[in-house]
């Protein structure tokens, strides 16, 4: 009963013009929404891809339940939840290199490439927490080492053994492949380039400053919903090939 008292409270004293707290409630909701999804279709696949579109579920769910506390949080402060979102990426990124493997298992993929990648993404994220909410005043090179981590995620799976494999086990497979890349490529480069808005270092000068929650919440929303459904269609398409 006090927590939704709490709830209550906050929610009826956030302003219709508070665009920040309106992403941060529909990417809450639209996650929690396609992890029902996710979770309720697991039935209609056997073993091979059940674990697959199960850990989509569980990305989506992670992220519905942080952005749930950064809600509060930024309508409580309004400031941007550094922490929570850190905590949020520190899960989800990582099972969303997972999924890679997952979906490369068919065509030999090794654990080793899953830890590699899971590896560089932790790197990525820590390196990336410590220059925007630790050490502040060395922002620029704790961003480099955590660009570093993240374009050799990319390196390896448009270039490295990731897209050997991808392109071993065609069809389908690949194609979601491709379509996953993009939005690594893409859907991620939010990230670093809302790190350079939000940190002080020779960059600003070029980019300017500011917040970027808006933009974080959408592409959260976008790049984690739009990962599970890629895997989700792509075990479809294999479930209905065997039958």
């Amino acid at each position: 009963m006090k927590m939704l008292l709490i709830l209550t409270d906050v929610t009826s004293k956030m302003d219709p013009t508070d665009y920040v707290g309106f992403t941060f409630f529909v990417g809450c909701m639209a996650m929690m929404a396609a992890s029902a999804f996710f979770f309720l279709s697991l039935n209609q696949f056997d073993r091979k891809w059940r674990t697959s579109v199960l850990v989509s579920g569980l990305i989506t769910f992670i992220a519905a339940v942080h952005y749930f506390y950064m809600r509060d949080y930024w309508a409580a402060n309004m400031e941007s939840p550094t922490f929570f979102r850190y905590v949020d990426w520190i899960l989800t990124v990582p099972l969303m290199c997972v999924e890679f493997y997952l979906i490369l298992k068919i065509a030999g993929a090794k654990p080793s490439l899953m830890w590699k990648m899971i590896g560089f993404s932790v790197i990525m994220l820590i390196t990336g927490y410590f220059g925007e909410a630790v050490y502040t005043d060395q922002a620029a090179l704790w961003g480099a080492i955590s660009g570093l981590a993240y374009f050799y995620i990319v390196y390896e799976i448009w270039l490295g053994s990731a897209k050997k494999l991808a392109v071993a086990a065609g069809g389908e497979t690949l194609k979601a492949h491709k379509i996953l890349c993009w939005f690594v490529l893409v859907g991620w480069a939010i990230y670093p380039l809302g790190y350079m808005l939000g940190t002080d270092g020779w960059y600003t000068n070029i980019l300017g400053s500011g917040s970027v929650d808006v933009v974080y919440n959408i592409a959260d929303a976008v790049n984690k919903i739009g990962f599970g459904l890629v895997i989700y269609a792509l075990a479809v398409s294999k479930q209905n090939s065997i039958s």
